[in-house]
């Protein structure tokens, strides 16, 4: 793994929500405006917390977290809630007081801010969410072992075989755990969702341990950032401009 996919934790800072009563984590990407937000459900596990988060966001918000059966999607829709609204305050806004609405395939999006793009994921205990200034898709990962017979069936040929080489156990796990953000972050930034199957686009690991995609959906180019947050591995993915080819 590169060293600079790790967080360098000096530079997130940890955000104190005051009249919820919980601590969040913020990183300034430095590209697009674009900003990072995450957060560990553990921070919700005292009810009387669960409570006053719950209480301080949106109607719609609410019944996403009541629409989940078990507690620990609960409190991942609740802390996606909490992202959204620390994420929101940076342009003078709140989760509660702005509309949010969903595309086709899911992606959020604000229609009244159309120049504010955000996307949110999670994993296990852990709700990562990004804001930029251009479209942008985000996807985290508990890494677990790798199943191969589900890379073969979902991963595009030549991503098999890189994984494939890759020394069984914890390389591997963590191979698997990263192509399959790097992917996932791509439809996201797209919005096209299931509609696009993973086989029909190539993510790329280039000699340098930078990851590519290459892809025949639109004329755009994009570009990747990836992290570690301890056992988890993070993936975000700008669209970053047209250009007058389209990636072979």
């Amino acid at each position: 793994m590169r060293k600079d996919r790790d967080i360098r934790m000096e530079l997130v800072q940890r955000q104190f929500m005051e009249e919820q009563g919980v601590s969040l984590y913020r990183l300034f990407v430095g590209v697009y405006g674009a900003s990072l937000y995450w957060m560990d459900t553990a921070e919700l596990n005292d009810a009387d917390r669960f409570a006053v988060c719950y209480r301080s966001l949106s109607a719609g918000r609410q019944r996403k977290v009541d629409s989940y059966l078990r507690m620990m999607d609960k409190k991942l829709s609740l802390a996606a809630g909490l992202l959204l609204d620390c994420g929101l305050s940076g342009y003078g806004l709140r989760e509660r007081e702005t509309e949010m609405a969903w595309g086709e395939n899911g992606k959020p999006y604000l229609p009244a801010y159309p120049r504010i793009h955000l996307n949110l994921s999670y994993s296990e205990n852990m709700a990562f969410a990004v804001f930029a200034e251009t479209e942008v898709g985000c996807d985290i990962e508990k890494v677990q072992e790798a199943d191969m017979e589900l890379a073969e069936r979902f991963l595009h040929p030549a991503e098999y075989a890189c994984l494939a080489r890759q020394e069984k156990g914890a390389p591997r796990d963590e191979a698997f755990c990263r192509l399959r953000t790097l992917k996932e972050s791509f439809v996201k930034a797209l919005g096209v969702g299931v509609m696009l199957p993973f086989p029909f686009f190539e993510v790329r690991i280039l000699s340098d341990d930078r990851a590519e995609v290459c892809q025949k959906v639109d004329r755009a180019v994009y570009s990747f950032r990836e992290y570690r947050l301890g056992r988890y591995c993070a993936s975000v993915c700008f669209r970053e401009r047209e250009c007058f080819s389209v990636n072979a």
